[in-house]
C-alpha cells in the first residue's frame, strides 16, 4: 500500500482520571503472592510499567471516543461534514449491538453520508481502520475520516486481581500467563485523516505494510463472546514469552516490506512510535529491526499496555513532548495477537494534537 493523497490532520486523546500503580497493585495481590512466596516489585522489574490508569466505574468506551474525536475534530479546524467515515477500531465497545461507531457518529454531529462501524483486531483495530480509510481517501472516495477508540482495562484488572487470589489452583508456572492481564491500562485516541486537497498540515501518509502468522492465534486469548456481558468477568490467558519471540518475528518480515513501500533506509525514519508493551519487548523488537532506542518515545511506564489506544495516544503524546519542526520519516510499528502486525510510514512536519487531559499534567503530577 502506498499512497500520494492521504495526509494526518490531527489527533486526539483522552486520559483517565485514576492510576494505580505497579506496587498498589501487588498489594492487591498479597494472597496470591504470599501463597506462592513471590517477591514483590518483580512485576515492574519484569515489565518496566510503574503504573496504569483506569476510568470511572460508569463509563462507556463511546463516552470517551466522543471525546477524543471532538478534540482532533477541533484541534484540525475542519468542517465535521467532510468526513466521510467514522471507524469505531477498540476491542472494548459499548454493547454487542448496535456498533459503537453509531452513538459516536450521532454525538460528534456527523454527516448522515458518513459510513461508520466498528473494527476489532485486539490491539491493532486503529491501525487498520487508518488504512482502510487512507484506502478510501486514496481512491477518491471520500475526502476525510476519524478513526477513534477506547480501551478499558477496569474489568479486566479486577477480574484478574480476584482469579489470582482465590484459585488454589494457580501456581509459580501457571501465573506467568496472566503476566499480561497485570500490565493493561486504559486511554482513548482518535486520529483525523483527510485527502491533501483539503489539508492545512501537510502531512503526508506514505506507505503502509501487514503481515500476519495466525498460526499463534491461540498464544493470547480470552474467554468466549458470550461474555461481553452485564456483570462480565473477562480473563486473558497469554504465552507472553512465545508471543513476544514469534511476533517479533512476523515484525521483522513486515518491516522489509515497510521499507520497501516507503522507499527508505534505517537511517532515515527520524522517529518511531510502537505498540506499548513493556521494556522487554520494546528492545528485543527494535533491536531486531535494526532501530536505535533513542529514537523511540514510549509511554508504557505510566500508562501500561492501552490495547489499540497504545500507539496512536503514544504518538500524540509524544509530538507534544517533542515537537517536530520539520518534516520528519515518522514509522508507526504495531504487533497484535493473532498474530498480526502493521506499519505505516509518515512524513509529519505540524500535526494538530487536541485533549482535554494533557499528559504533561499528569506526568507532572507523577513526579
Amino acid at each position: 500500500m502506498q499512497y500520494t493523497n492521504v495526509n494526518l490532520e490531527a489527533l486526539g486523546y483522552t486520559l483517565p482520571p485514576n492510576s494505580i500503580s505497579t506496587s498498589e497493585l501487588e498489594a492487591e495481590l498479597a494472597p496470591v503472592y504470599q501463597r506462592l512466596s513471590l517477591p514483590e516489585g518483580r512485576l515492574e522489574l519484569m515489565t518496566g510499567i510503574s503504573s496504569r490508569r483506569y476510568w470511572n466505574s460508569d463509563t462507556l468506551p463511546g463516552d470517551k471516543s466522543i471525546e477524543s474525536g471532538n478534540s482532533a475534530i477541533e484541534a484540525s479546524g475542519i468542517d465535521r461534514n467532510s468526513i466521510g467515515m467514522l471507524v469505531h477500531g477498540s476491542v472494548c465497545r459499548d454493547h454487542l449491538e448496535p456498533a459503537t461507531a453509531a452513538r459516536v457518529h450521532h454525538k460528534l454531529g456527523l454527516s448522515t453520508d458518513c459510513h461508520i462501524y466498528d473494527v476489532s483486531n485486539a490491539c491493532l483495530g486503529q491501525l487498520n481502520g487508518i488504512i482502510q480509510a487512507a484506502n478510501a481517501i486514496e481512491l477518491g472516495q471520500i475526502q476525510a475520516a476519524l478513526i477513534v477508540g477506547t480501551e478499558d482495562s477496569r474489568h479486566l484488572m479486577h477480574s484478574t486481581i480476584n482469579y489470582l487470589n482465590t484459585d488454589p489452583a494457580i501456581t509459580r508456572s501457571s501465573i506467568k500467563n496472566t503476566i499480561a492481564s497485570l500490565t493493561i491500562g486504559s486511554a482513548s485516541s482518535a486520529i483525523l485523516l483527510t485527502h491533501r486537497s483539503i489539508s492545512t498540515h501537510g502531512n503526508p501518509i506514505v506507505a503502509a505494510a501487514a503481515q500476519s502468522d495466525t498460526r499463534h492465534h491461540k498464544l493470547c486469548h480470552s474467554g468466549r463472546d458470550e461474555a461481553v456481558s452485564d456483570g462480565m468477568h473477562p480473563l486473558m490467558n497469554t504465552d507472553s514469552e512465545t508471543l513476544m519471540h514469534e511476533g517479533i518475528q512476523t515484525g521483522v518480515r513486515t518491516f522489509e516490506q515497510f521499507l520497501n513501500r516507503s522507499g527508505w533506509r534505517r537511517d532515515e525514519i527520524s522517529r518511531s512510535y510502537c505498540h506499548q508493551v513493556g521494556s522487554a519487548h520494546r528492545k528485543l523488537m527494535l533491536d531486531s529491526l535494526g532501530l536505535p532506542l533513542d529514537r523511540d518515545f514510549t509511554t508504557f511506564q505510566w500508562l501500561g499496555n492501552t490495547g489499540s489506544a497504545a500507539l496512536p495516544v503514544t504518538l500524540a503524546i509524544g509530538i507534544e513532548q517533542q515537537a517536530i519542526n520539520e518534516s520528519e520519516n515518522i514509522a508507526l510499528l504495531g504487533i497484535g495477537s493473532g498474530i498480526n502486525c502493521l506499519m505505516i510510514a509518515a512524513q509529519l512536519s505540524s500535526v494538530a494534537v487536541g485533549t482535554n487531559t494533557p499528559a504533561a499534567d499528569i506526568i507532572s503530577q507523577m513526579s
